[in-house]
């Protein structure tokens, strides 16, 4: 427990000519801030935000020290500010590449969870047999097999999390070999060879372009077991028309999951350093307060789980847009900045082709809380990455194999950003979330962490911690240890509030690049 004074607004930087209220605050209060002394004008919301200089038309709004986006109309002091009166607006960022790359912190030794050993070297913190689908059409067949192994089926092999079935929407009607192919190969084979899987069967319907040959080869997935397991081989394949059709197949892949729980149940826990960790972030349903409370509570937690050696992954590139050039930098070399850039050219080029650009955000929830622009959402959520320097980009659903603090290139849209984390190599997630998402992701657990006090009242039974005590006088600091010493205790072993739901199945949702043919 900490002994602290409310406080009513929140300043963050000493050029912004914005505070943000702390609660909800009626017409007439009096606020101080920077020097100011203001009264509201109108009522402002929990996570909106408050003028406290005379802003004229055109001119930048500033949060966080940086540029938000511009006023619409002439904003007078007390003022609330909101999409009636701000609008994004195009300005000049300067990327200068490398240019403050922060010194290696302190190393944090010592450090370890209880984790899965596999034999492939890998350090998991769940254990799960999955049943792969390659394509739509063998979806249904992956599910009944999944479906037929339950807890109480599952009641003698108590070191087995679940069977799930891992199904999608594409797998056919695309290029074969081309980009949206390779995305979806990366995503099925990162779920494979997952250290939380500790078994898998892939089902296919036979004449789909995402053919189980080629994604063996082209993933060089071998078939994984327990501590006890006989030397790798091919993992087993079932093509739902040479295996003759659906009812067949499902038996046929219930005999081949019967036979990997034996061999999957048999792994115990064991002590791992903290550096064979990777941490996935990412934020939903986001609010005025993420930039605020919890994301740089969770950046606090990221450099800690860096400086024991471990990795921390930040995606969602158009939730980073308008702040990128925060992260280039910090890049480890003009290089790196490079390919997050080349990327952020890419989504502005991919988004123009269907009318549409990387600013398309906010979403009205988001709004509601009080986000306006896409720069102001991005400068919050670029928050969870901590202070490090950035030492690699990745592509969607790429393996990371990189130390330190890293950039994945995945969408905005949750459970798809997510996908690509987790098949990416993450072993817990945390997801930050100011209006309440209810997420999870298996294999990987899924810790939520409320923006507001309000909201992680309201929704206790979905949220794991409560950030907002923040804005209650608790410090930064003292939060982000928080959520690391949660961190170690969920891959250790402890259940997050999203798989006491059962949740993470249906949240499988591989991004699907390119036309459907």
């Amino acid at each position: 427990m900490f002994n602290a004074k409310p406080i009513e607004i929140v300043y963050l930087h000493g050029n912004d000519n914005v505070c943000v209220a702390a609660h909800d605050l009626p017409e007439g209060s009096k606020i101080s801030a920077g020097g100011r002394n203001l009264e509201l004008t109108e009522p402002v919301k929990l996570g909106h935000k408050i003028a406290l200089d005379k802003i004229d038309g055109g001119k930048p709004v500033v949060k966080y020290g940086q540029v938000i986006g511009f006023a619409t109309k002439n904003v007078a002091p007390g003022e609330w500010i909101h999409t009636h009166n701000l609008t994004a607006g195009q300005f000049a960022r300067d990327y200068a590449a490398a240019s403050e790359v922060p010194p290696d912190q302190q190393p944090l030794t010592g450090r370890t969870f209880q984790g899965y050993r596999r034999p492939s070297g890998q350090a998991g913190t769940r254990n799960y047999v999955a049943v792969i689908s390659t394509v739509n059409c063998s979806a249904s067949v992956s599910k009944y097999v999944a479906a037929r192994f339950n807890a109480e089926a599952l009641k003698q092999f108590p070191n087995v999390d679940g069977v799930v079935a891992f199904t999608h929407g594409g797998g056919c009607g695309m290029q074969f070999g081309g980009e949206g192919h390779a995305t979806l190969n990366r995503v099925l084979g990162g779920i494979a060879r997952h250290p939380n899987i500790g078994g898998y069967v892939l089902i296919g319907l036979g004449c789909e372009t995402a053919s189980l040959g080629y994604l063996l080869d082209d993933q060089k997935l071998v078939q994984i077991g327990g501590a006890s397991s006989p030397p790798a081989r091919r993992p087993p394949v079932l093509s739902m028309q040479d295996v003759g059709g659906t009812a067949k197949t499902i038996e046929a892949a219930c005999r081949l999951v019967s036979d990997m729980l034996p061999r999957a149940n048999d792994v115990r826990r064991e002590e791992i350093p903290l550096s064979e960790l990777i941490l996935g972030t990412n934020c939903g349903g986001s609010d005025g307060n993420s930039g605020i409370t919890a994301n740089p509570a969770l950046g606090v937690a990221s450099d800690m789980i860096v400086a024991a050696g471990g990795t921390v992954i930040l995606g969602e590139t158009t939730e980073i847009y308008g702040a990128e050039q925060l992260l280039t930098r910090r890049a480890r070399s003009p290089h790196i900045a490079q390919k997050l850039i080349d990327r952020i050219k890419w989504w502005e080029w991919y988004t123009g082709l269907f009318g549409c650009t990387p600013d398309n955000n906010p979403s009205p929830g988001n709004k509601e809380g009080g986000l306006t622009t896409i720069y102001e959402k991005s400068l919050g959520a670029v928050a969870k990455a901590g202070s490090s320097a950035m030492t690699e980009v990745y592509q969607y659903a790429e393996q990371v194999t990189a130390k330190g603090f890293v950039v994945m290139d995945t969408p905005g849209l949750d459970p798809v950003s997510v996908t690509g984390i987790v098949a990416g190599g993450a072993q817990v997630m945390v997801f930050t979330t100011g209006r309440g998402s209810c997420f999870g992701c298996k294999p990987t657990p899924s810790i939520k962490v409320a923006t507001n006090t309000p909201m992680y009242e309201r929704m206790i039974d979905d949220m794991d911690l409560d950030a907002g005590t923040i804005l209650k006088g608790r410090g930064v600091e003292d939060v982000g240890r928080e959520i690391f010493d949660e961190v170690i205790a969920v891959a250790s072993g402890k259940r997050t509030k999203s798989e006491g739901h059962g949740i993470g199945q249906e949240e499988f949702v591989p991004w699907q690049i390119g036309p459907t043919l």
